[in-house]
């Protein structure tokens, strides 16, 4: 298997393990605001949690559209 063709499946698990963390991180971020911590870092842990689905996305669809011609 050449570099690029392993280059796709490997960005796509380095997505995945980045959307579970940035949930983790507004997950923790919502248990902090409930505790009595700032606002602030719900919206910062959502906008991190939705570039994170983007990327997801984008690689999903990139692995499953195959190899480049």
């Amino acid at each position: 298997m050449d570099d690029v063709g392993l280059a796709n499946p490997i960005s796509t698990a380095i997505s995945v393990l980045n959307s579970l963390v940035s949930a983790f991180v507004l997950l923790m971020s919502i248990g902090d605001r409930s505790s009595g911590g700032p606002a602030f870092w719900i919206g910062a842990a959502a906008v991190l949690f939705l570039i994170a689905v983007h990327a997801l996305v984008k690689d999903v669809r990139r692995l499953r559209a195959g190899p480049p011609v």
